[in-house]
């Protein structure tokens, strides 16, 4: 009745913005992702018929306000007539400040609640589960590059290109490292009921993810810079033009896409991208990683730097 499992973050490409389905927590639109190596969240589930009820305690401390999506969780995995559970979550990078660390956390919680359970749900299923609870979570069950495409009343999740054959890097520059003022499910309908962008939004997705597609299947990396760019910008126009508007960039998150604008002059393979937080992600080509490293720790305002590569989807592990 224990398991633990360890997942790592993605980051969206052709972004997921807006929902379909608000109860199900079912995405507007497919998306593509990258999912990271170095980043990464280990969950520890341990079901016990003894217990009142469920505690969840997130980087040492108790985490009382995100218990009931938690719990919420464990009875869509294991139902709800199960055992109550001890839930211990440990993240090596910032929470809630725009590095989909829920993504990461529920895709390792389906994962260990399913083991610890013993209720077998298959990876497609336990991606759908994980979905529930952060849109973007379903993905991080896959690893390298995903796609996400809406399929009637569930997702369907798959690997487009494996991590070690088109192996790049991402440097993420952290501008601000608490949490955001406002959380991503909040403004997703903040900016379906008020942006006069956001059908335009949703009309658009379909030809970027054809094209994203395109380019990892034939590691066109220009190809592929040049989609995720203008899939970021498009996504933060939506979000600015709502009512109110949602800006999670900061004064350093522009800077630094200015820095990566200076790179791309310079022929270094680089794009960024950028999701509900302030934090800028640059992908580049592993030969540039340290250029692109240097670049933005010089930035003015940027707090820290971290480097990972591409890797693999939620899995278990022996020491749960």
């Amino acid at each position: 009745m224990r398991a633990a499992a360890r997942a790592q973050p993605n980051i969206a490409l052709v972004k997921y913005w807006g929902k379909r389905d608000t109860e199900r927590n079912l995405p507007a639109v497919g998306s593509i992702s990258i999912t990271l190596a170095d980043l990464s969240t280990t969950m520890r589930v341990e079901f016990d018929e003894t217990l009142a009820g469920d505690s969840l305690r997130v980087n040492g401390q108790p985490s009382d306000a995100m218990l009931p999506r938690v719990s919420r969780c464990l009875d869509a995995v294991a139902g709800q007539e199960r055992s109550r559970a001890t839930v211990v979550s440990e993240s090596n990078f910032p929470i809630a400040a725009g590095l989909a660390s829920s993504a990461s956390a529920f895709a390792a919680l389906v994962v260990a609640a399913d083991a610890a359970a013993g209720t077998g749900h298959g990876r497609e299923q336990l991606a759908n589960l994980a979905g529930m609870a952060s849109g973007s979570a379903a993905r991080s069950i896959y690893g390298g590059f995903v796609e996400l495409a809406n399929a009637g009343d569930h997702v369907a999740v798959a690997t487009l290109c494996a991590a070690e054959d088109w192996p790049l890097t991402v440097v993420v520059a952290i501008t601000a490292s608490g949490p955001k003022v406002v959380g991503s499910t909040q403004a997703m309908e903040t900016s379906r009921d008020t942006s006069p962008f956001y059908a335009r939004w949703v009309e658009q997705q379909s030809a970027d993810l054809d094209e994203a597609r395109a380019a990892i299947g034939a590691q066109d990396f220009p190809r592929l810079a040049a989609v995720a760019e203008h899939n970021c910008l498009k996504m933060h126009s939506v979000m600015w033009a709502s009512r109110p508007p949602m800006v999670y960039w900061n004064a350093t998150t522009l800077e630094c896409m200015e820095a990566v604008r200076d790179m791309q002059a310079d022929g270094i393979p680089v794009f960024f991208t950028i999701d509900a937080g302030p934090q800028l992600k640059a992908v580049c080509d592993p030969s540039a990683a340290a250029a692109v490293r240097e670049r933005l720790e010089t930035t003015a305002g940027v707090e820290a730097v971290m480097v990972t590569g591409l890797g693999e989807g939620a899995r278990l592990l022996t020491d749960g």
